[in-house]
């Protein structure tokens, strides 16, 4: 199995470490050149979505990428990720807009709203959680599946081979949420 990590910006090298540490190989996508390369998921890291998405467009990367999601290529997306997919944007615009989930971005407030929790995760039992700057799901369409909750709110998601959080499992040594996606991805 080989993983491919948009790295344009943001948590990317973090996700490389838990992906090291679970002995999955793995390489950045900085270049349109590097998706042409064979790989079996994609994840979109935590960052600034409105960077992300603008990179993505500048560096030709949107379509050939989207088309590989659309055809099915499973895809975890983490905090900005998670915005990058969603169908509708609160405070942004979609980017990919594959997803059917409506999200409000800095749903949180600003740096100083980061916070740290533990929730029950749908089939995992309790999973810290790190919010920076965090957006939350406002609904789920009904080709979504809610996964987790924190104060009320959706705070991660999945829908067919699609996976996103809108926390960052990669800034904890906890290493469930990542082996849920390869479960996803083997399935």
């Amino acid at each position: 199995m080989n993983i491919g990590i948009l790295a344009l910006q943001g948590a990317f090298a973090e996700h490389g470490t838990v992906l090291d540490h679970l002995g999955i190989e793995h390489f950045e996508i900085r270049q349109r050149q590097d998706i042409e390369r064979s790989f079996d998921a994609l994840i979109l890291p935590g960052g600034e979505s409105t960077v992300i998405s603008k990179l993505l467009r500048d560096l030709e990367l949107l379509e050939p990428l989207a088309e590989k999601i659309e055809n099915g290529l499973p895809v975890f997306g983490t905090c900005a990720g998670l915005i990058l997919l969603a169908r509708e944007v609160e405070g942004g615009v979609s980017c990919f807009g594959c997803m059917d989930i409506s999200v409000k971005r800095n749903a949180y407030g600003r740096q100083l709203g980061s916070f740290y929790t533990e929730a029950e995760f749908h089939g995992l039992g309790r999973v810290p959680m790190t919010f920076i700057r965090a957006p939350y799901i406002r609904s789920v369409g009904s080709q979504a599946q809610a996964l987790a909750m924190v104060d009320g709110q959706i705070v991660a998601a999945k829908q067919g081979s699609m996976l996103v959080t809108a926390f960052h499992p990669e800034l904890t040594d906890n290493l469930a949420i990542h082996e849920y996606f390869l479960k996803m991805i083997k399935n």
